[in-house]
């Protein structure tokens, strides 16, 4: 991880491919996420539109043991938590679904926060001061930024709407492999970390707290909830470092200019 590697026209071109595929796989789920469908369904009906309909590879299967298409992460998981066929989305929750693509030997990495029905006036609001303040990170990026600067835009946001920023888990890299270098904390100082160049690729997804920062993992080994049970919420998106500023790859049709 100590390398970013920089990816050429062609390589953005497949990478860019792929996530505009993964876009699609959300935009899929869009009607489908509702109060009383479980978070299996909805990994079910992900693997199948990949695979069948894009012709890809669902990239989370496999990946460290993994046995699932994609993560399903519900009011207080904060991340990388596991589909079950037993675990019905009811009225009022929020779940955040991550969700990884190859296609072409390149892979794309995206989560999106979905409200189940109506949710309360705090859910809503962290769901979309976390949506804000990925944005708020992702405007950073152009060369001769700094990691920092983007962790800081991130960090200023969350905390000034009184929301704590988790701290284990951080953006990457991403191209070939799921995770490479470099890691992108969701917090920090302007102007420190690592430099950006064009062709860097790496995710940006904060993980914020309604509550505290803490966090603690679950006996599966993979579900991470808050360690004080406040709701938390997390967006994601792949972003390429351009010559002028940046690209988001995995831009979805409802976050395009009209």
């Amino acid at each position: 991880m100590s390398q970013a590697i920089l990816k050429d026209a062609a390589q953005l071109a497949l990478m860019r491919r792929a996530g505009q595929l993964l876009a699609q796989v959300f935009a899929d789920l869009d009607g489908f996420i509702r109060p009383g469908v479980t978070t299996m369904q909805i990994n079910d009906r992900a693997e199948a539109f990949i695979v069948e309909t894009l012709k890809a590879r669902p990239a989370s299967k496999g990946q460290y043991g993994f046995p699932y298409a994609l993560n399903t992460s519900v009011d207080h998981v904060v991340c990388h938590g596991m589909p079950k066929a037993d675990e019905v989305l009811g009225e009022g929750s929020i779940v955040n679904v991550d969700i990884t693509l190859e296609q072409g030997g390149y892979i794309a990495d995206s989560s999106k926060m979905y409200c189940i029905g109506q949710v309360s006036e705090e859910a809503r609001r962290l769901v979309d001061t976390t949506y804000a303040a990925l944005w708020k990170g992702i405007e950073q990026v152009r060369p001769g930024a700094t990691l920092g600067d983007i962790g800081h835009a991130i960090q200023a946001h969350a905390e000034a709407a009184g929301y704590s920023v988790v701290r284990e888990y951080c953006g990457h890299g991403i191209g070939t492999q799921m995770h490479e270098a470099p890691e992108v904390l969701h917090y920090g100082q302007r102007g420190m970390g690592l430099p950006l160049q064009a062709g860097m690729v790496f995710t940006i997804e904060p993980m914020i707290n309604q509550g505290g920062r803490g966090t603690r993992g679950l006996r599966d080994g993979w579900t991470v909830i808050t360690r004080d049970h406040s709701l938390s919420a997390q967006w994601e998106h792949t972003v390429a470092v351009t010559k002028t500023g940046y690209e988001v790859l995995t831009l979805r049709a409802e976050e395009r200019p009209a």
